[in-house]
């Protein structure tokens, strides 16, 4: 196997890492499997983890909490927060959107 060094920024190094954890791989592994994937012209879509399962169920969340909140905006304030939150600790917020 040949070894490849290269450098990141420390942002794209602390994604790659929480996109590795997401998918239960070594940064190195991930890496591995992404540049694989990306290198195969006959695939479309780099890579899948249950990051973006959780995403869904996250945002599947925040809709039930909206409809809630036509009740209750508390209850939609305090859904969203949560579904922040959790979206941030995965890394699956953008940047600007982190409180």
């Amino acid at each position: 196997m040949v070894t490849v060094t290269f450098r990141l920024d420390d942002a794209l190094h602390r994604r790659l890492s929480r996109r590795a954890h997401g998918a239960d791989l070594s940064l190195s592994a991930f890496i591995r499997s992404v540049l694989s994937r990306a290198a195969d012209p006959d695939r479309t879509y780099i890579y899948s983890s249950k990051d973006e399962i959780l995403a869904v169920a996250i945002q599947t969340f925040a809709i039930l909490v909206s409809a809630v909140g036509e009740r209750s905006p508390q209850a939609l304030e305090k859904g969203q927060g949560y579904a922040r939150q959790l979206l941030d600790e995965r890394g699956l917020l953008a940047e600007e959107g982190r409180s």
